[in-house]
């Protein structure tokens, strides 16, 4: 297994030294009124904290610059003017439903500098980030979905120059797309009626992400034990996919995609690692954008469903790699106009809440969302990403090495013995699918992977 840099924090390297929070207010005058989220985003899995971190370097176009705090400081209060909602507050009605309250209280902002340079953090940068509690500060009495900031921002200026730029933002009214790619003033309602359920609702499909069942509160509790759990990240590069491919039946080789061999090859690892009874089912949720459902361009809420599929855990762990591959393009077929509406309709008559979380793994891809690009005017980062792992869900990043390699990094947090497991399934899967590597310096091991 090659060596996993450690973190900054761990050799002190990251210091940082931060200004008072403060709320920032929309520039201009905006309308006070009571939006109500659609019902696909009331759905409880987007009830989460998405941490986002982008780095930017010193780079000849800042210079003779105004200060990046001041510039991302008042680019935030011109675009609030814009998209009001967000220096709003979510409320929660009645059958638990979610509005937003545009109230113009604002966003948190957070202005930091650490004495550190971007060179310095190197790979520390991909996620797990082992240092977000420094760059994204965790302001008390903001951490909520209910009542809180929908988002809040730290600006961290560096030692070389360059700076980070932290976000976190409240999922259910927005994503990393939405937030990214938005053009101004398209927050209307229309499009939120759109991703309404139907009138009466009608369930037409197959949803196995709402289906009641009994949750193994043991399991649970091990699961969402923070100091039980062994966050760790893996790089997929070329070779790595090249070599998990060789395991493929000839007819599957030119037909699937890097994510579904990617998904199929982390689910059956990861299911073996967590040493599941052979006859329980084990579930596969497909975070999938929504097709064809009629908002404009411009929208900026979230517009993604779970296409979930199942699978004995016995049969998953001992059949060859196809058999998973198959699955994930099942749940990747499944998603048309209909499953969408049904999936929204389903969630209504469930009551908004609860999908089912028992044996599940949710896989989410953002290699797509073009972090790579979010310039400000000094130039793209060199890395950006969600920074976090989650315990239930993986969500894929594009990342490029110092060395100028370009591929996948995947998030993984499981408990310390069943990452152990997991790694060594990882291992055998990479290995056995290429002849002698010395991809890792001479490790036992292909995998690239860090704390």
């Amino acid at each position: 297994m090659a060596s996993p840099p450690p973190s900054p924090s761990s050799l002190g390297l990251l210091a940082v030294k931060r200004h008072e929070p403060e709320l920032i207010f929309p520039a201009g005058a905006t309308p006070r009124e009571l939006k109500p989220l659609s019902d696909l985003e009331g759905q409880d899995w987007f009830r989460i904290l998405l941490p986002l971190l982008l780095f930017y370097p010193n780079s000849p176009s800042m210079e003779g610059r105004e200060d990046p705090v001041r510039v991302v400081k008042g680019a935030l209060a011109k675009a609030l003017v814009y998209y009001y909602p967000l220096a709003g507050r979510i409320r929660e009605g009645p059958d638990h439903k979610l509005l937003v309250d545009c109230t113009g209280e604002g966003i948190l902002f957070v202005e930091a500098d650490a004495d550190v340079s971007l060179e310095e953090l190197s790979d520390s940068m991909q996620p797990p980030c082992g240092f977000l509690d420094e760059v994204l500060c965790d302001v008390a009495g903001s951490g909520d979905i209910i009542g809180c900031p929908l988002l809040s921002v730290q600006v961290t200026r560096l030692r070389c120059g360059g700076f980070i730029l932290g976000i976190r933002l409240n999922h259910t009214i927005s994503d990393s797309f939405g937030l990214k790619t938005v053009p101004r003033g398209s927050c209307g309602t229309r499009p939120r009626e759109i991703l309404n359920a139907r009138d009466p609702p009608r369930v037409t499909c197959t949803h196995h992400e709402f289906d009641d069942i009994v949750i193994d509160t043991g399991s649970a509790a091990i699961m969402s034990d923070p100091k039980n759990m062994a966050h760790r990240s893996f790089f997929f590069g070329p070779r790595e996919v090249a070599s998990i491919k060789k395991r493929l039946p000839h007819h599957l080789v030119s037909r699937s995609s890097t994510y579904e061999l990617l998904t199929a090859c982390l689910w059956k690892c990861r299911t073996i690692a967590l040493e599941i009874k052979p006859d329980e089912v084990v579930r596969l949720s497909c975070v999938i954008n929504a097709p064809g459902l009629g908002v404009p361009r411009g929208y900026y809420g979230s517009t993604s469903v779970i296409a979930m599929v199942l699978s004995k855990a016995g049969h998953l762990c001992t059949s060859p790699l196809g058999y998973a591959v198959e699955l994930v393009k099942k749940a990747k077929e499944m998603v048309g106009q209909e499953y969408v509406r049904s999936s929204i309709d389903a969630s209504v008559i469930k009551g908004g809440l609860k999908h089912t979380t028992v044996r599940n793994y949710v896989v989410s891809n953002t290699t797509k969302v073009g972090f790579e690009e979010a310039d400000f005017g000094w130039g793209t980062p060199v890395h950006g990403s969600v920074a976090s792992a989650f315990p239930w869900m993986s969500i894929y990043v594009k990342y490029k090495t110092r060395k100028g390699e370009e591929g996948i990094v995947v998030p993984i947090m499981l408990p310390e013995r069943a990452m152990q497991r997991f790694q060594e399934a990882l291992a055998k899967m990479i290995d056995e699918g290429t002849a002698a590597d010395d991809h890792c310096g001479g490790d036992s091991t292909t995998i690239r992977s860090k704390l």
